[in-house]
């Protein structure tokens, strides 16, 4: 059997597998599942000792102030959390109705969103690894509100187009990162809204704006578009309450043109600020972020070479409206400690 016939084969007995899971799951009402996966997400703590690492030292990095049993236990409740998320995919298009969403999920602050989107003005929505990123779009879908978000596709063809579905099921529609600038202008100059999830680490040619204390590398995309067609950005949420299907979705920062115009460096203005609103929204609730992913992993060239930071970067930093002494004495700190 040649290479890529096997990889083909593999990629279907997992989909097929895959369904069958889901289909067993579906037997089943959503909170005695959602029991099930954090028991599984405990499992997966004790087992899996390197993203367990990864998590524990993510969060004291971003929690220098806490306990080793604080640090612990937020660890230990983020594996739950992450294990809930697939349970909730599969179960959010029978539990998230016209009829029924009022039950399962509120309100904070939506109206800078809602307006937006009643007007039919362009604007971009983002979000971050935090609680369910994936229910925030398709609820604003299934109310009527064109969604176009950015994703990447998953490896499993069979899966990916499974998956695609269900998020498109209510019609939010999906743009993969193959065919997403010219559909990202596109949606924009037509009145649309473009979804985001913005809090990926964005490789030695991002730009370095403070998260939690350190300087993390951030995509400059969603700045430059945000100058280029002159659109707010609206930084939402959408976090886990309770043991069930229940959601609060709210809006912790709106990013207007009016805000970054006389900016003296706009774009480094606008990434920091969405950055800072993604900080918001996990310090909210730190244990339903996704603390296992690399959020530092790329350093800036003067960390690289142990070189103080350049004059550049502290003025950029200096410049930022909210920007303390004490956040600044801790950003030059250049030990890698993550």
């Amino acid at each position: 059997m040649g290479r890529r016939k096997k990889n083909a084969w593999n990629n279907l007995s997992l989909y097929i597998a895959t369904r069958l899971a889901a289909m067993g799951l579906m037997m089943f009402d959503a909170e005695s599942n959602l029991r099930s996966a954090t028991a599984f997400g405990r499992m997966m703590y004790k087992i899996d000792k390197r993203h367990r690492e990864r998590a524990r030292n993510s969060i004291a990095t971003a929690f220098p102030e806490w306990s080793p049993k604080q640090v612990e236990d937020v660890t230990l409740e983020s594996f739950e959390q992450f294990l809930r998320l697939a349970i909730e995919v599969i179960h959010t298009p029978r539990e998230v109705q016209h009829d029924t969403w009022a039950r399962q999920i509120t309100g904070r602050n939506l109206a800078p969103v809602l307006e937006l989107l009643n007007a039919r003005q362009p604007a971009i929505l983002l979000t971050g690894h935090i609680g369910n990123w994936e229910v925030l779009g398709y609820f604003l879908a299934m109310l009527g509100y064109g969604i176009d978000a950015i994703a990447r596709p998953i490896d499993n063809p069979y899966i990916n187009d499974w998956l695609l579905g269900i998020r498109e099921r209510k019609g939010m529609r999906i743009i993969t990162k193959f065919d997403a600038t010219e559909r990202m202008v596109n949606v924009l100059d037509s009145g649309g809204v473009l979804g985001f999830i913005a809090d990926q680490n964005a490789g030695d040619k991002g730009l370095f704006v403070p998260f939690f204390g350190r300087l993390a590398s951030t995509y400059k995309s969603i700045g430059l578009l945000a100058m280029n067609k002159n659109v707010p950005v609206v930084c939402g949420y959408a976090h886990r309450i309770g043991a069930g299907f229940s959601f609060e979705m709210g809006v912790v920062d709106t990013i207007y043109p009016e805000d970054w115009e006389n900016q003296p460096d706009p774009l480094y203005y606008i990434t920091a600020r969405y950055s800072r609103a993604l900080e918001t929204m996990i310090r909210m609730r730190p244990a339903q972020y996704l603390w296992m992913h690399r959020r530092w992993k790329s350093r800036p060239r003067h960390e690289r070479l142990n070189k103080p930071m350049p004059n550049g970067l502290r003025k950029q930093l200096e410049d930022l409206p909210w920007m303390t002494q004490p956040e600044l004495d801790r950003l030059m700190y250049t030990e890698k400690t993550a």
